[in-house]
């Protein structure tokens, strides 16, 4: 018979569909599961109203063959089968309802890889070139009495002629290319490659996928040892196994599922050890209809900080995984979600490697990112253990997404944020924070530091304990940025206790302290050019009680900042950011007394006592000290 001719815009889409389209080749096997699916939906279908199918649901079924001799992957299905003129619409016209669109936008764009033609072209078929030098598919509709072979070698055209096949359905018949340097096809050549990619891609289609697999069986031989016990011998039967789940977990009833199942799922699916902290399930019916499975882990993985970590969830349509990392459905701050997104309504592109952004896309991202939240809180509230697990792994995450694109997230992340509480020593969200203010109190107030240990420790705390106010004790590496952003919780201000205004009037109110700050104008100045360029101003203290020094600073850069980028040892413009530091000196105390009768009788000695009062404040503030060696020696001194 004559080869016939894919028509012109159909050789196009075919070249484009063996050479750019598809990113890998492996999906050739999904491609070829899906349509055989859809062949065996249709019948069954018809077999509800039409007695003479004479077939049940449990007769339908996909059977996958290989043979690495012969180089053949056969796809076979008992589904509705093809006509003569199925053939010809359907694999020798390619996207025959849209090629006039499809034309239309090549010519602008060149590259079909940009237009969301999928439902307009029924193209998966044709992945099978990408493996494969020649397609054979042999099929028998239902209610015909004749077969038919339609056979490619890919663009050059193809045959059809009438063929033998006992039974309805179609048999795809893949002869594999030869290896070259950049393609090894012979990898898919084997039972335990196929079975990988269905578990991958097909697991969950609904009908039984199986295959011929070889078994070794222990038979009598019919000798008999010395003791006249049967001798045993190995055998080898081909049995037909069905390699595939067919029901996914998330689409059956959540009270069909245990809780040890859905965990066990959830660390087969990705390789955990230990269970999620949290399972969410969503079944979204309406405009647009979806179903999801979300796991909230309770540890991080070794590479989450790191750029080898990959965020996202698996996407399937009607059971076909069609992406296994899309990092668009789930916004960014909550990148730690692991899970399943199932729908019919995905706008994917042509390969259906790719989802189209689209309104479903951001209708679903928007209401997993409250489903998540949600969830959060409820075990903040319902189980704080569990959440104290999952915050010791992934606060890092929802703290620097608070920080990201100038603060987007931060309405959407502030109540899940927990912080060290001096009073109630334990972790605490703010509104808790917030509800035990005492009427008077107007600030809420906060310290970071390097360890709560220190934290107790710091003399700039004295004050607002004595007032019976509550300190959060902030100990991780970006807080301060953290408070930056947010400014304020439920129109509260946040108080730094080390560099902002307390609110209430300290030891002795600021205008005593301007007026000891003018008195001994002279004296702090001294001990600022006794210290040298390190610091960028000396004065009296409001907020001291009993230490005779603390460092604060002025500017926007803090303390804890400066540290934070000092630890980009690679990054020479981290390296330079520096805070301006402040040395607050207590004109109360006896150590001030003694540098003030130094400065006046002693210069030398009130500048050795202004750098040990520097290397103090220092060392209460957790940073490392300029010359350990002269201040060693400065101590040794005083003795």
């Amino acid at each position: 018979m004559a080869k016939k001719q894919f028509k012109a815009e159909s050789k196009r889409v075919l070249d484009l569909m063996i050479n750019s389209i598809y990113t890998h080749p492996e999906i050739f096997l999904r491609e070829l599961i899906s349509n055989a699916s859809d062949a065996i939906d249709k019948l069954c279908y018809l077999s509800l109203t039409d007695d003479k199918v004479g077939m049940q649901r449990s007769d339908f079924k996909i059977k996958l063959g290989v043979s690495e001799k012969d180089r053949i992957i056969s796809v076979s299905d008992n589904g509705i089968g093809m006509t003569k003129e199925d053939l010809e619409n359907n694999l020798g016209v390619i996207a025959k309802s849209g090629s006039l669109q499809f034309k239309g936008d090549m010519d602008k764009t060149g590259d079909a890889s940009d237009l969301d033609i999928i439902g307009q072209f029924g193209v998966g078929f044709y992945s099978a070139f990408m493996v494969a030098d020649k397609v054979t598919v042999i099929t028998k509709a239902y209610g015909s009495d004749t077969a038919y072979k339609w056979e490619s070698e890919g663009v050059d055209g193809y045959t059809i002629t009438e063929w033998q096949k006992d039974g309805v359905g179609t048999d795809i018949i893949l002869n594999i290319k030869q290896d070259v340097e950049e393609s090894e096809y012979t990898r898919y050549l084997n039972h335990i490659s196929i079975g990988q990619m269905v578990k991958k891609y097909s697991d969950f289609i609904r009908w039984p996928i199986v295959m011929d697999m070889v078994q070794p069986e222990e038979v009598e031989s019919g000798e008999f040892d010395a003791d006249g016990k049967p001798i045993m011998k190995t055998e080898y039967r081909t049995v037909e196994e069905t390699i595939n789940s067919m029901i996914p977990i998330w689409q059956r009833p959540k009270d069909e599922v245990d809780v040890e199942e859905s965990n066990e799922f959830y660390k087969n699916l990705y390789y955990d050890y230990a269970d999620p902290v949290a399972t969410i399930r969503v079944n979204a019916e309406g405009t647009l209809e979806y179903k999801a499975m979300l796991f909230i882990p309770g540890r991080a993985p070794s590479n989450f900080f790191s750029d080898q970590f990959e965020p996202g969830l698996q996407l399937y349509s009607n059971g076909v995984m069609v992406m296994e990392r899309c990092k668009d459905v789930i916004p960014d701050c909550f990148r730690f979600v692991r899970g399943i997104v199932d729908s019919p309504d995905f706008s994917l592109n042509i390969s259906r490697e790719t989802l189209q952004h689209g309104r479903q896309l951001k209708t679903i991202s928007n209401n997993l990112e409250k489903k998540v939240k949600n969830e959060l809180l409820r075990l903040m509230e319902e189980e704080p253990e569990a959440y104290e697990q999952f915050y010791g792994a992934f606060s890092d995450q929802l703290k620097y997404s608070i920080c990201n694109n100038y603060g987007e997230k931060k309405d959407l992340l502030v109540d899940l944020l927990m912080f060290y509480s001096s009073t109630e020593k334990e972790l605490i969200p703010l509104k808790e924070y917030k509800s035990k203010m005492p009427e008077e109190q107007k600030l809420i107030y906060f310290v970071c530091t390097d360890s709560i240990d220190q934290a107790e420790s710091l003399p700039q705390a004295e004050q607002v304990r004595d007032k019976g106010y509550e300190i959060l004790y902030m100990t991780g590496e970006i807080d301060d940025f953290v408070v930056r952003e947010l400014k304020e919780y439920d129109g509260m201000s946040f108080c730094n206790i080390t560099t902002d205004d307390l609110g209430f009037e300290g030891v002795e109110s600021k205008e005593e302290a301007e007026k000891k700050q003018e008195e001994n104008k002279e004296l702090l100045e001294f001990v600022k050019d006794s210290v040298g360029e390190a610091l960028s101003s000396v004065r009296i203290s409001s907020k001291l009680k009993t230490s005779p020094v603390f460092l604060t600073t002025d500017g926007d850069v803090t303390i804890e900042m400066e540290k934070y980028f000092s630890m980009m040892k690679n990054n020479p413009v981290a390296q330079n950011v520096k805070a301006s530091r402040v040395l607050e000196l207590n004109a109360e105390h006896p150590a001030f007394a003694a540098l003030k009768s130094a400065y006046d009788s002693d210069k030398d000695k009130a500048a050795e006592l202004s750098k040990i009062l520097y290397a103090q404040a220092l060392l209460i503030a957790g940073l490392p000290l300029d010359n350990p060696t002269e201040y060693t020696e400065l101590i040794c001194k005083l003795f």
